[in-house]
């Protein structure tokens, strides 16, 4: 058995109008809504699982009655062909041409019938002339509708049946699915004839329509169901999750009240009561540890307080046996100039733990007046003119920038730039130090570079950390507390500015105080850069740079 069947062909899909808001909205449900991502992964798969299920059905429908159609036209025409072939056989034609033309009619009439079509084609397959040979027939004008490849194929085997999808047309114009069977019938003294009947799919594709009809409406039916079902479901278990997540957030944020609501004896209930009694352990710890800071705080601020008391009389004491220290013998006298020195530390270790306990107590105010940073830096350098000279250091200043007067509080921010200074003075190994003061428009900004030994990363990282020092057995002349550059990253953030770090082994270290002009936000760039990058060698540094001129008298200037 063969069959020709044509191409297959799809619809387009028509084009939807583009809704400019609707792709940031899913975007943004996507990533920020549980509930929305599972509803739509749950549509997707199940919709993409009962396309695939219809198709299949489908398909499958429409292929059983395609081919149950087929076996039952090839068995009409097969029947009425061996119905027509035994009559024929049986006639007595004797070279009779009217004999034979009544046979014909005869069989036409009784034996066509039973292929239960009305549309046929008897064809001759001989070219050569006979006088018996009735005429084509044609009916419902099949002749023309048959391929060339179908009655090559029907002349070439008398023994097998062939079919072909064909189209009908209707008496309105129209087409109809059909189907066309043909084989070969032997009239006597006249040979072989092509026989084709021809049925029509009508009520076929009906039946398959409605099918198709059907499954489709079941399956969006399916899949609205589905989806109403996941909706109520999912709701029932991303509520729950996003009142942990909210109540969680609040906790996260200070609010130490918050508890969740437990209803019932599920898991959700389980997770909630689990949820409230660690917001209850962490409420009762975040109190003690509360209270233990106060008690903390308010232990240093007493004990710096009732100390600056007999501190004062004990350097009052040292500052006269250091003042007497000629009369005294040698031994006495290293004894009074160390006892001198350790109180003077003392005494900058007490007023740093007073300032840190205001920072941590919040109760440090700035008091702020126009000042030029420029000129702040200048007197900060002739200030330690002296410390840097017992170092063999050589200060430097570039200042492009800065002039002008910011509203700042000038003692803590020449805090600030006299303990960078310092710092830079005690390590940089003796290797010129450059201070650099520059300015645009949203902030003011000065650095202080040194090229010594530099620091590792994890030192940089510890480096505002209370009491912490890079080297601790380092000797150090200007009686450090460990807590300066603390304090200076405490000033620069009182100030809504900035104080940043880079350091390197072999190349030194630059710190950048940033500090905003008029009450403006700074952002995350500086007048001065931070990593100095390749800045070659320091003496080509010292270069670009002016020597200061200290005056021998006072110098004025913002105090």
């Amino acid at each position: 058995m063969t069959s020709a069947t044509g191409p297959v062909r799809t619809a387009a899909l028509p084009t939807w109008r583009e809704w400019r808001a609707w792709p940031d909205n899913v975007r943004y449900a996507w990533r920020r809504s549980l509930r929305f991502r599972t509803l739509a992964v749950t549509l997707g798969l199940t919709a993409l699982t009962i396309l695939v299920a219809l198709v299949w059905m489908a398909l499958a429908i429409q292929n059983d009655l395609f081919e149950s159609r087929i076996t039952q036209v090839e068995a009409s025409a097969q029947q009425a062909t061996l119905a027509a072939q035994t009559t024929l056989d049986s006639a007595s034609i004797e070279g009779n041409a009217v004999a034979l033309q009544n046979v014909m009619s005869d069989v036409q009439n009784t034996q066509f019938r039973q292929a239960a079509t009305d549309i046929y084609a008897l064809l001759r397959i001989s070219s050569a002339p006979s006088v018996v040979a009735p005429q084509d027939v044609e009916v419902g004008g099949l002749g023309a509708l048959l391929s060339p490849d179908l009655r090559a194929a029907v002349a070439a085997d008398p023994d097998h049946q062939y079919w072909q999808s064909i189209s009908l047309p209707t008496d309105d114009g129209g087409t109809v699915p059909g189907v066309v069977v043909g084989q070969q019938l032997v009239l006597p003294e006249a040979g072989a004839y092509e026989l084709y009947f021809a049925y029509d799919l009508a009520s076929e594709a009906s039946t398959l329509s409605f099918v198709q009809a059907t499954l489709w409406g079941v399956g969006l039916a399916l899949v609205v169901l589905i989806g109403a079902i996941s909706w109520f479901v999912l709701r029932s278990v991303t509520v729950p999750i996003g009142q942990a997540a909210e109540t969680s957030a609040k906790l996260a944020a200070g609010d130490l009240k918050v508890r969740l609501p437990v209803q019932g004896e599920d898991e959700f209930a389980t997770l909630g009561r689990s949820f409230n009694a660690m917001a209850d352990s962490i409420e009762s710890q975040i109190q003690e540890l509360a209270e233990l800071s106060l008690v903390q705080q308010r232990f240093v601020s007493d004990v710096s307080h009732e100390l600056r008391t007999p501190l004062t009389t004990i350097r009052l004491a040292s500052d006269m046996l250091n003042d007497q220290r000629t009369e005294f013998d040698p031994t006495t006298a290293r004894a009074a100039e160390l006892l001198h020195a350790q109180v003077q530390r003392f005494e900058m270790l007490l007023t740093d733990l007073l300032e840190i306990s205001r920072y941590d107590a919040g109760s440090v105010q700035l008091e702020t007046e126009p000042t030029s940073l420029a000129h702040l830096a200048e007197d900060v350098i002739a200030s330690m003119e002296q410390l840097a000279d017992q170092h063999g250091t050589d200060v430097r200043l570039v200042a492009p920038g800065g002039y002008s007067p910011v509203d700042m509080d000038p003692r803590r921010v020449r805090r600030i730039v006299r303990n960078l200074l310092g710092n830079a003075i005690e390590h940089g190994e003796g290797r010129p130090i450059v201070v650099t003061v520059d300015s645009d428009q949203r902030s003011v900004a000065v650095g202080v570079r040194d090229f010594g030994l530099g620091m590792r990363a994890e030192e940089v990282e510890r480096v505002f950390d209370r009491f912490w020092r890079a080297d601790p057995s380092r000797k150090r002349t200007i009686g450090g507390t460990g807590l300066g550059l603390s304090i200076a990253l405490g000033d620069a953030r009182l100030h809504g500015g900035r104080l940043a770090v880079w350091s390197e082994l072999g190349r030194g270290t630059n710190f950048v105080l940033t500090l905003p002009r008029g009450g403006a936000r700074i952002g995350s760039s500086s007048p001065i850069a931070v990593d100095p990058g390749d800045d070659g060698a320091p003496l080509d540094d010292l270069g670009l740079t002016q020597p200061i001129d200290i005056p021998t008298a006072g110098r004025g200037g913002p105090s």
